[in-house]
Formats: structure tokens, C-alpha cells, sequence
């Protein structure tokens, strides 16, 4: 049965730790009404047993999806649950990530070789809640990197219920190459992606990797449900002005990157009262006024001025008038 959040997945911002916390999330908001929103990677035992909550978020970010890490099928049922309770809008299973410390916790992209397993913590999700339980992998992992190897996959975890995966088109190598080498090196096949879809049409499949501009988006969009995009929505991340527009075809103004400073300074200020600090929410902006005249006089003025005790809202202000001045 379609879910409510099927149209926006047709774009979406991956997860990316240490990139995509709240602030990040309202910051992306802001420029796109439709987009989807992914947590970064929450671990299971996070969330059980960690001393701070992992799930906070601001309201304003929905349609929010929150990414799992984990391979318990119990602790996972759990979490699910802990999610849909909290309004979290969908629950992701990350099959993707090679770092060693997740392979230590026998999650992420090493879980490729576990389909079964996959498909059984899918199922003890989907028992729990009525949100969709989606899945991210890769195309492979090693010298695990057939076709047959991901249909296999993708044939026995759609069997346990789950009809939406998110396809990063890279093979992961779960040894000798460091999660960032892991999301460059090993080149990327889209064609095995859209073969995917052809093969499981019933399927809502997006594509992940790579994709860096709106032409890329529509060539991806003709053969596939949705594309999620990382790296350039974070660097780059006015790209997210004009997705409603471009994507989604709605008839909207869109904002000017002065604009999005102006909508940013109530949230910057009440988080400055709450006790928190403007680097915690102006490095997510830096990228902002990327190939704009001035563009590094604002990353400049950030950077050696936003991580200073008691910086405020000022520091956004000075920063885009020595922008805009040319200084």
C-alpha cells in the first residue's frame, strides 16, 4: 500500500554523520517544503542505553525519516517502535555504511551477506509499526559484487515486506578503504540500479551516489522512483532552493540565499538562548553562497569568528556584509 511519503521520496538528502543533525535538517527545510529528511545513522544502542536523546528533532523537518543502525532483531523491533512513537515518519535500516567500527557491531554494508538476517529484522519492524521500513544498501560488498548477489538480496528482504530501497550504485570494500575512499573510489555502475528497477517493478527504488546537478536528477528520475543526494546537498546546499520547483514542479517563489539567512536568525537565536552555540548551526551554512562573488569573505568570517564564547547572530550579519562589500 502506497505510503503518504512516497511522492517526496522522488528527492532526498542522505544521511551523513556528523552532517545531518537537526540543524542541518531546518536549514534544509527552510529552502525545500517537499524534500525528505533523513537522520544521521542512529545506532540501536544509542538509543536503548545512550545517556542523551538521539531522536530529538524540530517539528518543522517532517516528512523526517530516522536511519538504524543495527543487526538485533529484537533491540531493532524496539527502536522502530520508540520511533513511530516520537513522529518520526519512516524507519531506514542502513545496510551501507563500511566503516570497521559498524562492521564490529555486525551492521551496515556487511549485512549485505546476510540477507536473511535483513529480512528478519525487516519483518519484526514492519510487526511493530504502521511507518514504512525502507532499507539503504550498496551494490555490492567486495568480491561480492554481481548482479545476482543484489537481486538475491533485494529478492529475499522485499519478501519480508520491504518495498522501498535506497541503492547507493557504489560496491562498498569492507577492507582497506576508509568510509570516505569508500564513497569515491569504487566507481559507480547506475545501470545495475535501473536494471534493478526493470527487474522489480513493484518496487519504489532510488538511486544514491554521485549526483551533483538537476540534469543528473531528471536522467536518474526517467528509469528510476527518486534519487537521494549527499555531499552536494550539504556543500552546495542552495541546490535545495529550487527542488520544489525543478523536482517536484510546484509553482513557488524561491528564496534568495539572503532570504535564507533572514528565516535562520529566529532559530539561530532561540538555540544561542537555550544555551547552545552558533557554530553548532552556522557550519551547516557555510557552503551557502558557494559561486557567489564574496562567497569565501562569508566562509572566512564563520570560520574564525562563529566558535568564539557569546558569538551571535552578528557574526551571520558581518559575515554577509563583507560578502556583499566585496571585503
Amino acid at each position: 500500500m502506497p505510503s503518504p511519503i512516497d511522492a517526496n521520496r522522488r528527492f532526498s538528502i542522505a544521511p551523513m554523520l556528523d552532517w545531518t543533525d537537526r540543524h542541518y535538517r531546518y536549514f534544509a527545510r527552510l529552502m525545500s517544503s517537499q524534500t525528505l529528511l533523513y537522520t544521521e545513522m542512529v545506532t540501536t544502542g544509542a538509543i536503548l542505553h545512550g545517556k542523551g536523546d538521539y531522536l530529538a528533532y524540530n517539528q518543522e523537518e517532517h516528512p523526517l525519516a530516522l536511519q538504524l543502525g543495527g543487526s538485533n532483531v529484537e533491540d531493532l523491533a524496539r527502536c522502530a517502535e520508540i520511533a513511530r512513537q516520537r513522529g518520526y515518519d519512516e524507519v531506514n535500516l542502513n545496510v551501507g555504511c563500511p566503516s570497521d567500527r559498524v562492521q564490529n557491531g555486525r551492521f551496515g554494508a556487511c549485512l549485505m551477506e546476510e540477507p536473511e538476517l535483513v529480512a528478519h529484522c525487516v519483518d519484526a519492524m514492519r510487526q511493530k509499526v504502521d511507518i514504512p521500513v525502507t532499507v539503504k544498501t550498496r551494490i555490492g560488498i567486495d568480491d561480492k559484487d554481481s548482479y545476482e548477489f543484489l537481486g538475491d538480496f533485494i529478492t529475499k528482504v522485499s519478501a519480508a515486506g520491504c518495498d522501498t530501497f535506497i541503492i547507493h550504485a557504489r560496491k562498498a570494500w569492507l577492507q582497506g578503504l576508509s568510509p570516505k575512499e569508500n564513497r569515491e573510489i569504487p566507481p559507480l555502475d547506475y545501470p545495475r540500479v535501473y536494471q534493478l528497477k526493470q527487474d522489480f517493478p513493484g518496487l519504489h527504488i532510488s538511486i544514491n551516489g554521485g549526483i551533483k546537478s538537476f540534469e543528473d536528477m531528471h536522467t536518474h528520475l526517467a528509469q528510476l522512483d527518486g534519487v537521494m543526494v549527499g555531499r552536494e546537498a550539504y556543500q552546495n546546499p542552495y541546490l535545495l532552493a529550487e527542488v520544489d520547483q525543478k523536482i517536484f514542479g510546484l509553482d513557488s517563489q524561491v528564496m534568495s540565499r539572503d532570504q535564507v539567512v533572514d528565516a535562520m536568525l529566529p532559530y539561530v537565536e532561540a538555540h544561542l538562548q537555550s544555551g547552545g552555540r552558533l557554530n553548532h548551526i552556522s557550519r551547516h551554512m557555510t557552503g551557502l553562497y558557494q559561486g557567489i562573488p564574496g562567497s569565501r569573505s562569508w566562509r572566512r568570517h564563520l570560520s574564525e569568528n562563529a566558535h568564539k564564547p557569546g558569538a551571535g547572530i552578528e557574526v551571520l550579519l558581518k559575515a554577509r556584509e563583507m560578502m556583499h562589500s566585496g571585503v
